[in-house]
């Protein structure tokens, strides 16, 4: 039996959020789910998410929320494709059957509608739906986290702030979950630059909650964009105690404290959080997000000169499997970087090849669609830049340099495509290239004051181009 703090049907009707099972369990193991999703945290006792999946299909095989929200979850996930995973592409079915065979509430039917979208690569599509959803359910947090996910994908940051800030006032102190709705509001808040804010209202997240992990990157992300090395340096040591429990988030939480050492210089600190951290998360649980976060720290470290060529060798077991799954362009990009530092040829030409053909026959998948435009451009600059071809890096993605955000993940994710374009333009033997470099650089001293990375790479250009 699960525990009993868990919301049974008669609670979830209460709440204005009925489902349609009989089984009080089914209800319970849903909240579960919903819980350790929100959280970042598998429960142990609760057999963790994997689990609790088995156990509510156990519970009401015909449950359609339940099918939903596990299969949902693995479609945001990003781990594996309905083009190149037979097993998802036939749960995403049954989900959908069940719901046209059965008589369940307007919303559980939005939610499949959403689930499908999404497994076709449609984001932007299912986002709608369960904006829709949140317009009559503005508490319904399955909705809320599925659509901030989508937004995070998409690169649709403002969507991503307002999506939370409509529903906040609907929201009251003693539901279930509500100081996990400051750490998303405050992320919005500052993927669209509201630094302060952010920090504020993610503090406030943290006085009810210490342990939320999001949250707590959350704050890391303003140290990062405000270049407050030192404090963000304080920050996660303080706090690591309380976030290292939320075993998805916490690779991704010292890989922000890995890129605090990077910016200062210490690059054999940074490699110790890789090596201790990171990369052993990562080979442990396969997440999409530890693995990009794995390629990008490893990329950039090897940019500022230190070599990682082993240590690409070892990310290669994960990141191969998925050459050809396509998800989304911003994992393939963090894949490529591996197959080019491990010279696999093979690897990297399936890559580009697959995502090519894929390009030329979109239809609503918005991955394909942006690949012609922005990906396979972005591909390319990291393919040109391996080769030591600097100046067609530059002019790769020098036209694009504003459209990075349509590939989804997180300023501080992406900006390891403005530190791309930086190095080639400093290292390109064409002047106006290096001209270019030392805009770049003005431009991000004044986004991001006493950064010291940007101090050493304007010192670098100057060494060159004396």
């Amino acid at each position: 039996m699960i525990a009993a703090s868990f919301r049974d049907c008669k609670a979830w009707k209460s709440e204005g959020l009925p489902l349609s099972t009989s089984s009080n369990e089914a209800c319970k193991i849903y909240d579960a789910i919903l819980t350790q999703y929100v959280t970042w945290r598998n429960d142990e006792n609760l057999g963790g998410i994997e689990g609790c999946m088995a156990a509510v299909r156990a519970a009401d095989p015909n449950f359609v929320m339940g099918h939903v929200i596990s299969t949902g979850l693995e479609l945001v996930g990003t781990g594996s494709s309905v083009l190149r995973d037979e097993r998802l592409a036939s749960a995403v079915r049954r989900t959908v059957e069940l719901a046209q065979s059965q008589d369940i509430t307007p919303r559980e039917k939005l939610h499949t509608k959403a689930i499908e979208l999404f497994s076709k690569g449609s984001l932007s599509k299912a986002c709608d739906v369960w904006e829709e959803i949140l317009v009559d359910h503005p508490t319904d947090m399955l909705a809320l986290k599925f659509a901030h996910d989508g937004f995070f994908y998409l690169g649709y940051q403002t969507q991503m702030r307002d999506s939370v800030a409509r529903v906040l006032p609907h929201w009251k102190p003693h539901m279930p979950l509500y100081s996990y709705l400051k750490g998303l509001y405050s992320f919005g808040l500052l993927e669209t630059h509201f630094y302060d804010q952010a920090e504020k209202v993610a503090k406030e997240g943290l006085a009810l909650t210490p342990e939320d992990g999001w949250s707590v990157h959350s704050v890391a992300h303003v140290h990062e964009m405000k270049a407050e090395v030192d404090k963000g340096l304080k920050f996660m040591e303080s706090t690591e105690k309380d976030w290292e429990v939320c075993d998805m988030l916490a690779c991704h939480n010292y890989w922000h404290w890995a890129l605090y050492h990077i910016e200062k210089g210490e690059y054999e600190a940074a490699l110790k959080i890789f090596d201790e951290q990171v990369s052993r998360r990562c080979l442990k649980s396969g997440a999409m997000l530890d693995t990009v976060d794995a390629c990008s720290l490893l990329y950039r470290l090897e940019m500022e000169g230190v070599n990682v060529k082993d240590r690409y060798r070892e990310m290669l077991q994960v990141t191969q499997p998925h050459t050809e799954d396509h998800t989304l362009l911003f994992n393939d990009l963090h894949f490529l970087m591996v197959s080019l530092g491990c010279k696999e040829t093979a690897t990297t030409q399936l890559l580009l090849e697959s995502l090519r053909e894929l390009a030329k026959d979109p239809g609503e998948n918005v991955q394909f669609q942006l690949a012609e435009r922005v990906g396979l451009p972005m591909c390319q600059a990291l393919l040109e830049y391996d080769q030591g071809n600097y100046s067609q890096t530059v002019e790769l993605l020098k036209p694009i340099r504003y459209c990075f955000s349509e590939i989804g993940g997180s300023d501080a994710q992406r900006d390891v495509f403005n530190q791309l374009l930086i190095h080639a333009a400093v290292k390109s033997g064409d002047k106006r290239h290096q001209k270019f470099a030392r805009c770049l650089l003005l431009e991000r001293d004044a986004v991001r004051p006493n950064s010291p990375l940007t101090d050493r790479l304007i010192q670098r250009a100057h060494a060159l181009h004396i």
